[in-house]
């Protein structure tokens, strides 16, 4: 009896050896193996950034993740290092390797391995996320709020958020937006919507009603040929018909069907808190830009195991060159 599986289902990988294999496949493909000509060559951006993965796959800061290749020298030999790295030398390439440009490379690594040559998706979603500033209880948060005179102050006014856009049907990101909230999301989408079209083509992009706005229908459908689907009640609720053609198109021939597969976004938040925890270490803005970035790339190095390995029969290392139909093929030719 021959199950079928469809191969779109977003499987998160539990392995750490995995995990590292990923990442560095990843990082092949996006970063030279030094930074400069006449850098020291210690460790290659490759084995550093693998790192930086694994340490937000096991939820720990730069001193744990340390000691984590310290006990389990397997995890050493797999990342074909010397010696473990120090604690300031990881700090100091997540600055490098995370800023803006090194990030984007890492994104359409991933991209490539997960989509290779098809790049057209048929059904996007766009959302954003607040994360927390630091691991304090929720509970306690809560209840000294409700104290008369609090001895703590517990309102926070600042908090890392983070913007993607999704592939809704796996979970995989396309494009990443971080920032400082709160602040409205409805200028936000022009910049992620540029960010994915660097990549992958669009097809259909949905959102909730914060990113309603005439101007953004007007930037996805005129000047990129992606069909938008947003609900037109941003401002206050009123019977009048919408400002703007695209707005009463929303209107009156809103896609519901369609619509519900936005969701799946609130999910891809779900798996990112779940999987690497709710907060950022980092303390300043560039350090908490860093971690949200990050966090994404991790994101999607898990589900590219999931994809690669679960439907390949074999246990070989992970190698970037090797696609889900020639594997799917080869298992069927052994049976």
């Amino acid at each position: 009896m021959i199950c079928h599986v469809s191969l779109d289902v977003a499987v998160t990988s539990k392995s750490p050896k995995a995990v590292v294999l990923a990442a560095l496949a990843t990082a092949r493909r996006a970063l030279p193996a030094y930074s400069h000509v006449n850098s020291p060559q210690t460790f290659t951006q490759h084995q550093l950034f693998a790192c930086l993965v694994l340490k937000n796959f096991l939820k720990t800061d730069y001193r744990g993740v340390v000691a984590h290749l310290v006990d389990h020298p397997t995890l050493v030999e797999r990342l074909e290092l010397h010696h473990v790295p120090h604690f300031t030398t990881l700090q100091k390439a997540s600055r490098r390797l995370l800023a803006t440009v090194g990030a984007r490379r890492l994104l359409k690594s991933t991209i490539r391995l997960r989509y290779g040559r098809r790049r057209r998706i048929q059904s996007s979603a766009a959302d954003s996320t607040g994360l927390e500033c630091s691991a304090a209880s929720a509970y306690f948060v809560r209840r000294r709020q409700r104290v008369a005179q609090p001895w703590k102050r517990v309102i926070y006014h600042r908090y890392p958020k983070l913007g993607v856009v999704c592939d809704t049907s796996c979970h995989f990101i396309l494009a990443i937006g971080v920032g400082r909230g709160p602040r409205p999301d409805v200028d936000e989408l022009e910049s992620l919507v540029s960010e994915a079209l660097r990549s992958v083509t669009l097809v259909r992009l949905l959102a909730d009603a914060g990113y309603d706005s005439e101007s953004n229908h007007r930037f996805a459908r005129q000047r990129c040929g992606i069909r938008t689907t947003i609900p037109p009640k941003h401002g206050r609720p009123t019977s009048k018909p919408a400002s703007g053609h695209y707005r009463r198109l929303m209107q009156t021939r809103f896609n519901l069907n369609a619509y519900h597969q936005r969701a799946q976004i609130e999910t891809v938040m779900s798996m990112i808190k779940r999987r690497q925890g709710p907060h950022v270490r980092g303390r300043t803005y560039h350090s908490q830009c860093c971690e949200l970035r990050l966090m994404a790339l991790t994101h999607n190095v898990m589900i590219l195991i999931g994809s690669e390995v679960f439907y390949r029969a074999c246990r070989a290392p992970f190698r970037s060159g090797c696609g889900r139909r020639r594997c799917v093929s080869e298992s069927q030719r052994r049976r």
